[in-house]
């Protein structure tokens, strides 16, 4: 059934018709799902199979036990709980967060939401966007509840007194657009000094604002069963098209994203699918790091980010350059001077191996340091039987799927409400679900490279590992695992909080163990021959890669922010700061740990004078400081000579610079393979 709808936009008033009722979610990779609206960019990328997963199989290998420490207070029945997104402040906690769907921020009120289009303010460690409602929408709503949710989109339930539902608010990351479709006969109020007028622009809060409904009577909009209105900011310096596309766009609100990726021997891509109420066309907003598509001239919307460009069409396609998993270091080139000091740093550490930690963070970052020294003993002809044979030894204590009915560490369970692999020794809120990415990056990287030439290994410890990469990664939904539980793809990075208690938004701090946990997952696929799960970790690793160099390392800022870095990325804000540590040092140093082959794509596309400046910045007085050794082998990414002056540094800087996820060993290795790589270029440019 159609209706007519009212257009608040400028001096815009005019009629349009649109389709009232909801089509079915059609699954990513589905034939239904890639016959719907027409794209605004394409790639010759093909889209991948997803991994093919027995997530309840898995699930039942271990034990189950209720350790979490979250609560979703605002979710429907029957949805899994979507920790980990832009929009978990939503779900959890006392009261509701406002989230960040660039370009909109959104936040639920006692009777209904506010919307807002964050303008950043500059300071020389801040860039800063909140929420500032400029639209306040109340539906006569007495409470609030999510009852969908993707990695992209979430659909929240308005409820009445009786816990009726009234009707669904659908926002999604990219959508200038927030709609309200009614689940009955609703009354909705506007307020924001949005009117329909014949003359002059429909303004809220200083920023441009447009209606698109049935009717707008003074702001009051009658509703009936079926029924959408929808709420958009207009761009800056729009295009002529602007006013008309997005009107247009407004009568086919979103439902839901579908994910998709591809990788062939160059690029990686992304393909988001904004699907519509009746499949027709709607229009998106591109991040900084997204490939630029056709019809993106329609005006720009402000960011923390920078400059988001408005696209027309449902379909988002971009790629980064493609970075396939490494666990090995090139050593081939080094003198046989540097080659006896990496031999001789490497039996020393070998020898002096602490005994490894029982926690996931901890526990995790020391078996990985141990696989590199034995993967570099392997390689430099070092004897390392017995570090081997603990490792080893650990890492089956570890995958042992019943571990947690024998032991309270070392092993890990299913818990049933957060749906989620806990282990049961947490560190860091990881049983707030907090970091999963990190700490399983760690122990899939380390299970990747012993068991690459070690079949047994892997039949001791898939289970496990497997579910720890269905934990943080899952490549569909199934009722024990999230889609995607802790990467973002329209965001291309991960997000770290479990719940999100945050008025800025969700937050990321350390881009390089994200980068590592999706490098370990790849490492594993392809130890224990998961063929479409190591695509979707090139997949995975590329692309969060590119956007911790586009983000964080090497960012473009604004005039007032004064350093070279971003430490910590949120949904409305970004801070020269960490949760650790005010040292300099830190700032950069959490973006590069553990520094193993995955991160020498760090300085792809970075000028060396920004590497130095960035080290420089960090360690002004010299390199004995916290993270000092993952200065030096960013360093050695700028250049030959700054290699060198790495290498000799590395060789007697104090053990407390060195991080206890790395080595000296590793660091040397770090460097010369950094030397080959410049090598390498050099001799094919």
């Amino acid at each position: 059934m159609s209706s007519r709808q009212w257009v608040v936009a400028g001096s815009v008033v005019a009629v349009l018709g649109v389709a009232g009722a909801l089509v079915a979610v059609s699954a990513p990779w589905s034939d239904e799902a890639s016959s719907g609206p027409s794209a605004t960019a394409t790639s010759s990328v093909p889209v991948a199979a997803p991994p093919t997963v027995d997530a309840a199989g898995l699930v039942a290998s271990v034990p189950h036990r209720a350790v979490a420490k979250i609560d979703p207070v605002r979710l429907a029945d029957g949805v899994v709980p979507p920790t980990n997104r832009w929009y978990s402040g939503l779900v959890f906690g006392d009261q509701p967060q406002p989230v960040f769907a660039e370009p909109l921020s959104f936040g639920l009120t006692e009777s209904g939401f506010t919307i807002g289009l964050p303008t950043p303010t500059v300071t020389d460690k801040t860039i800063a966007a909140p929420h500032v409602p400029a639209v306040t929408v109340d539906v006569g709503a007495a409470s609030a509840r999510i009852s969908a949710a993707d990695p992209v989109s979430v659909t929240v339930e308005m409820l009445d007194g009786s816990g009726a539902v009234l009707g669904r608010v659908v926002i999604a990351e990219g959508s200038p657009f927030v709609a309200f479709t009614a689940a009955k006969d609703v009354s909705v109020r506007t307020d924001g000094a949005l009117t329909a007028t014949p003359d002059g622009p429909a303004t809220a809060a200083g920023e441009r604002w447009a209606f698109v409904g049935p009717s707008f009577d003074s702001g009051a909009t009658a509703l009936t069963d079926g029924e959408t209105a929808t709420w958009y900011a207009l761009p800056d310096a729009p295009a002529p098209a602007a006013a008309a596309t997005l009107a247009e766009s407004a009568t086919h609100p979103v439902t839901g994203v579908d994910v998709a990726y591809g990788v062939d021997a160059d690029e990686a891509s992304t393909t988001l699918t904004y699907r519509t109420a009746d499949d027709g066309a709607s229009a998106h907003v591109l991040m900084p790091h997204h490939t630029v598509g056709e019809a993106c001239d329609l005006g720009t919307y402000p960011s923390v980010y920078g400059d988001l460009r408005l696209c027309a069409g449902s379909t988002l396609v971009s790629t980064v350059p493609v970075q396939r998993p490494a666990g090995a270091f090139d050593v081939d080139s080094l003198t046989d001077d540097q080659r006896a000091t990496l031999v001789k740093s490497l039996k020393e550490e070998i020898a002096v191996t602490p005994a490894f930690p029982s926690d996931t963070y901890f526990g995790g970052k020391s078996l990985l340091r141990a696989a590199t020294l034995i993967g570099l003993a392997k390689q430099l002809d070092v004897d390392a039987t017995e570090l081997t044979k603990t490792t080893l030894a650990t890492l089956r204590e570890w995958g042992q799927p019943t571990g947690c009915e024998q032991r309270d560490a070392r092993c890990v369970v299913y818990d049933e409400k957060a749906r989620s692999i806990i282990g049961l020794t947490a560190s860091f809120g990881s049983d707030e679900l907090n970091d999963h990415h990190f700490h399983y990056g760690y122990l899939l990287a380390a299970a990747g490279m012993m068991a690459a030439d070690d079949p047994t290994l892997v039949a001791d410890v898939e289970d496990v590992m497997d579910l720890l990469g269905e934990d943080i990664a899952a490549a569909t939904p199934s009722d024990e695992f999230p889609e995607l539980r802790t990467f973002d793809p329209y965001a291309g990075h991960s997000w770290a909080s479990g719940t999100s208690p945050f008025a800025d938004g969700n937050n990321q701090e350390s881009s390089s163990e994200a980068v590592n946990a999706w490098n370990g997952l790849g490492l594993w696929a392809a130890a224990s021959g998961q063929k479409a799960l190591e695509t979707q970790a090139i997949w995975l690793l590329s692309t969060e890669a590119a956007t911790a160099r586009d983000y964080w390392t090497d960012p473009t800022l604004p005039a007032g922010f004064t350093h070279e870095v971003v430490a910590l990325n949120w949904g409305g804000k970004r801070d020269w700061a960490t949760w650790f540590s005010p040292e300099p040092s830190a700032m950069l140093g959490i973006q590069l740990l553990p520094l193993g082959p995955a991160q020498l794509s760090a300085g792809l596309g970075v000028t060396p004078e920004k590497i130095r400046a960035s080290v420089a910045e960090a360690a002004p007085d010299g390199y004995d400081v916290m993270f000092g050794g993952d200065l030096l082998g960013y360093l050695a990414l700028a250049g030959p000579d700054d290699a060198s002056k790495a290498w000799t540094e590395l060789e007697s800087l104090p053990a407390t610079a060195i991080d206890d996820g790395t080595s000296r060993s590793a660091l040397l290795a770090f460097v010369a393979s950094a030397s080959a790589s410049a090598a390498s270029a050099g001799s094919s440019g």
